[in-house]
């Protein structure tokens, strides 16, 4: 029953992956309509979309401070409350300006979600499951942007106004997470950490690791001393003691987004005209990638605690570099007989969803110590969002620029150096409590 109620807490919490992936998504169905209602200018319509972007890189880069000030419950709370008034703020817009904002606050909810949900996760999960928990928020990211594509598709017949009930369905499930952080914990760590709260802690830790909650509680305190240590020596996250950590963090997240993932799954519908498919075709291939993206997560969350995350990388790693080097080659020889270039797609797309789709967010939840485990999060996913913008601003001009065989024999270059950095410079997390993989990774 206990080993059920920490699953409970990390599926409420990955709700928030959920909300995440629809929220970024949803948009794709009703771009369009929003554009005529408002007869927005070609600029107006690029801020429209990406003001959630930008709300995106802000939230990511803030999302530290009230995790580790009010809570990572409390946070929750808010994150909730930006999506629910996002998706009845776009719906209800009278006004283009109203829109943006409500819009911008759902950019915000995702930036702050995607710090503070994968360390909630990490911070309650028993080591030999936390892999897999973590993972959950992924796999919800991708269920949800699978779930939006579906919803749009069948309120499109709506009529004129179908627009706004695309966007506002969202609120079912953002009042559903608003409702049910209420009966989940706050995470021990931080209770420890930040509160001095032992007692409480320990009564939630006994739920986590019912046999070793005890020595469990004495790791944390004695990280608790660290941290008081770290505040008197006015240690930033950026100071030589965690030189690793950032590294880590920042080239993980780096290698993420030059993988070319965001380009693929904003602008599939072009890069498969580009190759010769007409406009039907292409989006019947774009579902088809969904629905990859959302079968290669659950494969990968069944392994990833089992063969390790550094594993999943190297697999990973070699089927990115040659499925991007097979796109690459196939616009250089303009040979697009038959679905080669979505084939090809599907394949990038499967090797990501079972490396670096699954592994990012556990992996950089995992690798900070408890001090500045909310401050490092926020790095890696601040650098994740920075260069998902660049990436999403920058293809459509690097693929006119220099036509599809240069842009993915750069993805795949970028991916061949990934695959050195996991090889050589990535440790392996698993089953290790995140008391002594922080212990390991900052230099005493």
């Amino acid at each position: 029953m206990k080993q059920h109620s920490v699953l409970a807490w990390s599926m409420v919490v990955a709700l928030g992956g959920f909300l995440f992936g629809f929220d970024t998504a949803v948009i794709s169905g009703a771009e369009k309509s929003i554009q005529q209602f408002w007869q927005l200018s070609v600029f107006e319509h690029g801020f429209t979309i990406s003001i959630a972007l930008i709300g995106t890189v802000i939230g990511s880069l803030i999302g530290s401070r009230p995790s580790d000030h009010f809570g990572r419950k409390n946070t929750l709370y808010f994150v909730a409350i930006a999506y629910l008034l996002s998706s009845l703020g776009t719906a209800l817009a009278d006004n283009w300006s109203v829109f943006l904002i409500f819009r911008f606050l759902g950019g915000l909810g995702v930036g702050i979600s995607s710090v503070t949900a994968p360390i909630y996760i990490s911070e309650v999960s028993p080591a030999d499951r936390r892999g897999r928990l973590v993972g959950l928020f992924q796999f919800n990211v991708v269920l949800g942007i699978l779930i939006s594509y579906l919803s749009n598709y069948l309120l499109s017949q709506g009529g004129e106004s179908s627009w706004r009930w695309m966007l506002g369905v969202q609120a079912f499930p953002s009042l559903l997470f608003l409702v049910l952080i209420y009966f989940i914990p706050e995470s021990p760590r931080w209770l420890i950490l930040k509160k001095g709260a032992y007692d409480r802690a320990l009564e939630i830790l006994r739920i986590i690791n019912p046999l070793n909650c005890e020595e469990e509680l004495v790791a944390i305190k004695n990280s608790a001393e660290d941290h008081q240590q770290s505040k008197k020596n006015k240690d930033s996250l950026f100071s030589k003691k965690y030189k690793t950590p950032v590294m880590l963090a920042v080239l993980f997240a780096f290698f993420n987004q030059v993988s070319g993932i965001n380009a693929i799954i904003y602008y599939a519908p072009r890069i498969f005209e580009m190759a010769g498919l007409g406009a039907h075709s292409s989006l019947l291939s774009t579902v088809g990638i969904g629905l990859i993206n959302f079968m290669f997560t659950l494969l990968a969350i069944n392994f990833i605690d089992k063969v390790g995350r550094r594993v999943l990388m190297l697999i990973g790693s070699v089927g990115l570099i040659v499925s991007l080097f097979l796109v690459s080659y196939t616009f250089y020889t303009g040979d697009f007989s038959g679905f080669v270039i979505p084939i090809y797609m599907m394949i990038f797309i499967a090797f990501f969803a079972f490396s670096q789709g699954a592994v990012i967010w556990v992996f950089i939840s995992e690798i900070f110590p408890n001090e500045m485990r909310a401050k490092g999060q926020t790095l890696g996913s601040s650098t994740h969002w920075i260069m998902a913008a660049i990436i999403a601003f920058g293809f459509p001009y690097l693929a006119e620029t220099f036509g599809g065989a240069t842009t993915f024999f750069f993805f795949g270059s970028m991916m061949v150096l990934q695959l050195l950095f996991v090889w050589r410079l990535m440790p392996e997390t698993k089953g290790k409590s995140l008391e002594q993989i922080g212990s390991n990774l900052i230099m005493h």
